[in-house]
């Protein structure tokens, strides 16, 4: 039997098939999609449950001239695979292949580069606008977005304007009731009220009261339907609305069955579904060092509750919602409500533990600034994926932190170097601290098994020394002072190579400063954040504050966006691998 998928590069190539082949078409691409995640690993529950959306867009609608936005792009493999990317799909998300998200740089049919949520209201709307103005009356504008995504602030404030604007868009809402985790929130209660009680979409529908053109709700995986409703919309101006039910993981009975597991499940065997599972000899993700400490100090401190923005499984949260359910708050794709509910916790006498990732944190900006340090609230935020965090790419390192936070007055920055130091430095901050905490930490796994020792409290604003030495010394934050402490062995006279871990970002430890700024000449100072403004700047600052006349050398992540690939490709990239830093550290040793 012949193979469409096989005579498909473009959706100019798609458009010569028969309706009646389609679902031919979807039965192959969806095979595509799993064969090629099985091996190479992604995201795949997302893009299985649009299979039957993606072919009728880009069927109907004559992309990249109409312009078609995927919000998040966890979605978007089959868009990927249909515009021109199949032949090297196989490179997705690795060191020098196709991004796992939708990117401009990488194709004409990536209108728009998504890969936090609940963007792509806003960027098709000023798009439509845009073409307005320009007079093309005639082009279509689409966005997809998610049931989780659609109950963020910038959605809504999108809606709000899209409403009043006349634009010629078309939002359609892929309703699956999860994002990464299940859908939370009012909005989802009256999305699955709507499903079952017809009348709704008729009478009280939120949407039409937005002055959108709602129909819907339809079956996502019924392309004649979809097919039908889209022709019809096609045919209408101004803003409208599809409501499309599909289901996470279709086609694959495990990503149906597990659908938080088997959004980015990893390699698992493509027939049967079942996961691959890596050795990882025994050691904890810091995700888990700090999902099952929290629980363990909430028994203790009755005060300790914790929120998350949907991230209940990323930030291993599930473990306190497990136990304490009442005091566990998972809020959905709302940033910058988490952090000011943290704020209003706090107000109260509550010990607010805020877990929210790296980039993440980045769309609370004012809210941390405003809410929290200006009132010097005592919030404890749980930075998860600092630094860089792999096949993700630029639109999820965490390398940002550190200089986006340092600038902010009454702010305590930390970068635990280990699990056990993770794990004390949560013991300290709800031990009764005066000011707010930000405590980053990175993605994956750590080196120390046994990690789950007795508490012991740790001096704020205190560095250590690691190693001594005569001659150079090196300043480190974080875990990569692990990897710092390994390449100093490398070395020829490592003896002379002092070694620190400053431990605290701000404030800094001035009294070791000073010791090491009148011993030791040359500095070099190394960070897994950008080095603009991070640590290393800080530093630099402090020397220049107290007119030191120190050389110094700064090791970070440049000031560019970093590509996706794996860490040991990234690193060695940016110099931050074993072999960069021993390297680099050999070459100033003299």
């Amino acid at each position: 039997m012949k193979n469409l998928l096989h005579h498909i590069k473009y959706p100019e190539d798609l458009r010569k098939l028969n309706l009646d082949e389609l679902p031919k078409l979807a039965k192959e691409l969806r095979e595509f999609i799993i064969d090629i995640v099985a091996t190479k690993e992604g995201h795949l529950g997302a893009s299985l449950g649009v299979v039957e959306l993606t072919i009728a867009l880009h069927y109907l609608f004559d992309t990249p001239n109409d312009i078609l936005v995927w919000d998040v792009g966890h979605q978007a493999y089959g868009h990927k695979i249909l515009t021109g990317r199949k032949d090297i799909f196989h490179t997705n998300r690795q060191f020098g292949g196709i991004a796992g998200f939708p990117a401009i740089k990488e194709s004409a049919f990536d209108a728009f580069g998504v890969g936090h949520s609940s963007t792509s209201i806003s960027a098709v709307l000023g798009m439509a606008i845009a073409s307005n103005l320009k007079g093309e009356r005639d082009k279509h504008h689409i966005a997809v977005i998610g049931d989780a995504s659609i109950a963020s602030g910038m959605a809504f404030e999108a809606l709000n304007h899209a409403g009043v604007s006349k634009a010629n868009i078309l939002i359609i809402l892929n309703d699956n009731a999860i994002g990464i985790d299940p859908s939370v929130g009012a909005l989802k209660e009256y999305l699955t009220k709507v499903k079952t009680d017809k009348r709704l979409a008729v009478q009280n529908n939120i949407i039409k009261a937005l002055n959108f053109d709602y129909s819907g709700p339809i079956d996502g995986h019924d392309l004649p339907k979809l097919i039908n409703e889209l022709n019809r919309l096609k045919t209408i101006k101004g803003p409208k609305f599809l409501h499309v039910i599909t289901k996470k993981g279709k086609g694959l009975q495990k990503a149906e069955e597990d659908q938080v597991t088997y959004h980015s499940p990893g390699k698992f065997d493509k027939i049967s579904g079942e996961r691959i599972i890596k050795n990882e000899e025994g050691f904890t993700k810091y995700q888990d060092v700090f999902g099952k400490t929290i629980v363990e100090l909430a028994r203790e401190n009755k005060d300790i509750v914790a929120i998350t923005p949907a991230m209940l499984t990323g930030s291993s949260l599930k473990y306190m919602l497990q136990e304490y359910p009442n005091r566990t708050f998972d809020v959905g794709i709302a940033e910058q409500h988490a952090v000011t509910l943290a704020a209003g916790f706090a107000t109260q006498g509550l010990v607010p533990f805020c877990a929210i990732y790296s980039t993440f944190l980045q769309r609370a900006y004012d809210q941390v600034i405003h809410d929290v340090a200006l009132q010097n609230l005592p919030v404890i935020f749980c930075i998860d994926r600092a630094g860089l965090v792999g096949e993700d790419g630029a639109t999820h390192h965490g390398v940002f932190d550190i200089a986006y936070l340092r600038a902010i007055p009454n702010l305590i920055i930390v970068s635990p170097r280990n699990e056990i130091e993770l794990r004390n430095i949560l013991y300290t901050a709800q031990l009764g601290l005066e000011n707010p905490i930000a405590i980053r930490y990175p993605r994956g796994y750590g080196k120390i098994k046994e990690w789950n020792t007795p508490f012991q409290k740790i001096e704020i604003g205190k560095g250590e020394q690691l190693k001594e030495g005569n001659s150079l010394a090196i300043l480190s934050v974080g875990t990569l002072s692990n990897l710092v402490s390994e390449a100093i062995q490398l070395a020829t006279n490592s003896d002379e190579i002092a070694h620190f871990d400053m431990r605290f970002v701000k404030p800094l430890d001035e009294q070791l400063l000073h010791k090491i700024l009148k011993k030791y000449k040359r500095i070099i100072t190394v960070e897994d954040g950008t080095v603009k403004g991070g640590f290393g700047s800080a530093i630099l600052e402090f020397i220049s504050e107290h007119k030191y006349k120190n050389e110094v050398e700064l090791l970070g992540v440049p000031d560019e966006f970093i590509e996706h690939g794996s860490m040991k490709d990234l690193l060695k990239k940016v110099s931050l691998d074993l072999n960069g830093l021993s390297s680099f550290i050999q070459k100033k040793r003299h």
